[in-house]
């Protein structure tokens, strides 16, 4: 019995110690295996924690609040709405058998709106929609302060307006760089929905360089930041900052059928905005860079019909003669591809790259013609088919 127990407890003693070797020598093993700052290519996705895992801070949405919500303003507008209103004259009934019509003006009927200040002396930014055809604008500050603006100048085709008013030292909103944004990535709407002020909403970009269709003007840029932020009427023009409190976007619209918030919001980025600015405060107009190409996106069925083998890019429909395309020799059936070396998959980001552009302004268009891929330089030409600039007071002097 004595020799027995000895037996075992010898073997109890050395299961033990390759227990505690073999769980030291694990151990040991991952100790040495590289963290996620330097992946080890060897090993398989699925055991390779992600390198790029949320973190705590990018949450927390407290300091681009504070960063952006002095700077955001609230815009009301006054108009007078006027209709055509039958009256009846005696004299005329009486002597042509026929009303006498006359305009008669209606009573004053408020808007409001949001803005976006983006210099210390009082240039703020909104949507032209804010204020279109307000006889008055006044601007009225976060801490209550209000003042009445100035219109610089609209741009009807981004759905951009640029109001000044006479103060200094005041807070503002640093641009940021919408082209660095990604879908999933978290944002914060900032205005004054309902004529409710200094509202931050948050959520995430849930698409970039989306069309919807709204604006009416010819030769309108759509290519919008979508986002599930909630936004609803009074938020036009307000700030889509980042979790930084850096400027990314105006915000514009929402798609409803009710007229209220449906789950997405749109938004004009700032690649597109901080051009616009910059027009209307030199030029008083925006300068407009034509191609002059009539383009579609590529569809399965495009494809398939033009042996087409991709399905990015813009297509060309057609050239105008002597436009900056014809010039370049682009030709109808070409696929547009890049604009200098951002690459080109729907015809908004094609629009959108060409609009961060002035007539006379040099750019590469690489397109694919027979499936062979070319680049062209090309020269960009205004509205009238020159490389001139255009002015407020003479657009189409040249």
């Amino acid at each position: 019995m004595k020799t027995n127990f000895t037996h075992t407890m010898l073997t109890w003693i050395g299961a033990a110690i390759i227990s505690t070797a073999c769980a030291w020598g694990v151990t040991h093993y991952y100790s040495l295996q590289p963290t996620t700052d330097t992946p080890d290519n060897t090993q398989p996705d699925y055991v390779r924690p992600a390198v790029n895992t949320p973190r705590m801070a990018d949450t927390d949405f407290t300091t681009a609040a504070q960063l952006s919500v002095n700077a955001v303003v609230h815009v009301k507008t006054t108009y007078t709405a006027k209709k055509q209103s039958s009256v009846i004259d005696p004299f005329l009934e009486f002597f042509f058998g026929l009303p006498h019509y006359q305009e008669r003006p209606q009573p004053q009927q408020q808007g409001f709106g949001s803005g976006v200040i983006i210099s210390n002396d009082g240039y703020i930014v909104t949507n032209n929609h804010v204020i279109d055809r307000a006889d008055m604008i006044q601007v009225v500050l976060n801490d209550k302060r209000t003042y009445t603006a100035q219109l610089v100048g609209t741009d009807p085709t981004t759905d951009i307006a640029l109001l000044k008013i006479e103060a200094d030292s005041l807070p503002t909103i640093t641009f940021g760089d919408s082209d660095m944004l990604k879908v999933g990535e978290w944002v914060l709407a900032v205005g004054n929905p309902f004529n409710l002020t200094s509202t931050v909403t948050a959520g995430i970009v849930s698409a970039k360089a989306r069309n919807i269709n709204i604006l009416n003007a010819a030769m309108k840029i759509e290519s919008f930041i979508q986002t599930d932020a909630a936004v609803n009427p009074g938020n036009s023009g307000g700030a889509l900052v980042n979790t930084q409190g850096r400027l990314v976007g105006i915000n514009t619209a929402i798609a409803s059928e009710t007229g209220s918030y449906a789950g997405y919001a749109f938004a004009v980025p700032t690649s597109i905005v901080q051009k616009v600015v910059e027009d209307l405060k030199q030029h008083g107009t925006v300068q407009r860079a034509i191609l002059g190409v009539q383009i579609a996106d590529i569809t399965d069925r495009l494809a398939k019909d033009r042996n087409i083998h991709t399905l990015a890019g813009a297509y060309v429909n057609s050239v105008m003669e002597l436009s900056a395309a014809h010039m370049a020799g682009i030709t109808e059936g070409d696929i547009i591809t890049h604009v200098n070396n951002s690459p080109i998959k729907t015809v908004a980001e094609l629009q959108e790259q060409i609009g961060r552009h002035r007539p006379g302004d040099e750019i590469t268009i690489t397109l694919l013609r027979n499936n062979t891929s070319i680049t062209l330089p090309v020269t960009l030409q205004n509205r009238q088919g020159t490389t001139e600039i255009l002015t407020k007071d003479n657009p189409t002097q040249h």
